[in-house]
């Protein structure tokens, strides 16, 4: 599928670049602070007795732990675990090459999705991922994407794909590794991943399980600051799914006034807690929790898509940001059973 001509790509590049991270990283951070912090201010409804103990435990304080798990939060946008190779050279990148000295995302955040437009994907997921083939709503970006990296590959390793006469730079095997950590059982083959236009990402609802896994086997900050980035499923272009319509913008806004217009106001996460299922205190499997944000950004945040009014965004930040934080005060419940 190719909904942009080759032309096209040039012009756009010029102007535009490249931002599929949701929110921001600092926004990440401070979903992630504030979850905890939630905790603190309600311990008689919230399981941060377990919590604050086993933080102490640890050797941290409160806030060290909040600040720790926040960073890991923030980090995974960072993440150096998937390359694509060019479809004739076989060069292998961690991004893309155009956008003038401007910021742009890694490949590694088309793994951040979670599309709800759509149903199972190829993998047997429930929900699938970004795959453009299979986008319902997109933007100049995701066309600049799928034009430039037409027929470009995920990096397997020695796993057979190679650009043209078995041309191949392989620089991390990103199949064998970072897909195969986010396929949690489900079917894969390399040639799904073949044709960068479509290729079906897994979804982001499994990176989180993966590091949740991870948290419960050893579970440190880190590992569970990593779960905290699942909070991009109450972004709503990441359930809409789409690299583009405003989704620079959104994400800057949304930084920008966290704190002025109180996106984190206690009263509403202790009302958004009501829109998520607890966890139990052994709860293996966080996916369906995660789901129901989705569904909740996806039900409730479609406006800014297309609109940029500061009214528009104003009254979704309001409902999706105390949704993220209660989202992951329900984590953090089931959390700290285990430290």
């Amino acid at each position: 599928m190719n909904r942009l001509s080759a032309f096209a790509v040039a012009a756009i590049a010029a102007t535009v670049s490249l931002d599929a991270a949701a929110f921001s990283q600092e926004t990440h951070k401070r979903i992630a602070i504030d979850a905890v912090n939630y905790m603190k201010a309600n311990p008689a409804t919230t399981n941060y007795a377990k919590l604050s103990a086993g933080i102490a435990r640890a050797g941290l304080t409160v806030d060290q732990f909040a600040n720790a798990m926040g960073q890991g939060a923030y980090d995974v946008d960072d993440f150096a675990d998937t390359y694509l190779c060019g479809a004739t050279t076989g060069s292998c990148q961690l991004a893309p090459v155009w956008g003038l000295g401007a910021g742009i995302v890694k490949y590694t955040s088309y793994w951040h999705f979670q599309n709800h437009t759509q149903g199972s994907d190829a993998h047997g997921n429930d929900l699938g991922g970004y795959n453009y083939a299979k986008l319902t709503v997109w933007g100049a970006i995701d066309n600049m994407a799928a034009t430039w990296l037409y027929g470009d590959y995920l990096d397997d390793g020695k796993g057979g794909l190679t650009g043209w006469f078995w041309a191949d730079s392989s620089k991390y095997n990103a199949y064998g590794i970072t897909e195969k950590n986010y396929r949690l059982g489900g079917y894969s083959s390399n040639n799904q991943y073949a044709d960068f236009e479509k290729a079906p990402f897994q979804p982001i609802d499994n990176l989180a399980q993966y590091w949740f896994q991870k948290f419960l086997t050893t579970p440190t900050v880190q590992n569970l600051g990593f779960v905290m980035h699942s909070t991009d499923l109450l972004q709503p272009h990441h359930v809409w799914t789409t690299s583009d319509l405003n989704h620079a913008g959104w994400e800057g806004w949304v930084n920008d006034n966290y704190y002025g217009k109180n996106f984190n106001d206690p009263a509403k996460v202790t009302t958004a807690l009501n829109d998520f299922t607890p966890l139990s205190a052994t709860a293996t499997d966080i996916r369906p929790l995660l789901t129901q944000g989705g569904a909740y950004a996806y039900n409730n945040g479609g406006i800014v898509l297309s609109s940029t009014s500061d009214a528009d965004r104003t009254v979704v930040a309001t409902k999706v940001i105390p949704h993220a934080i209660a989202m992951m005060v329900r984590v953090l419940n089931r959390a700290a059973e285990r430290m």
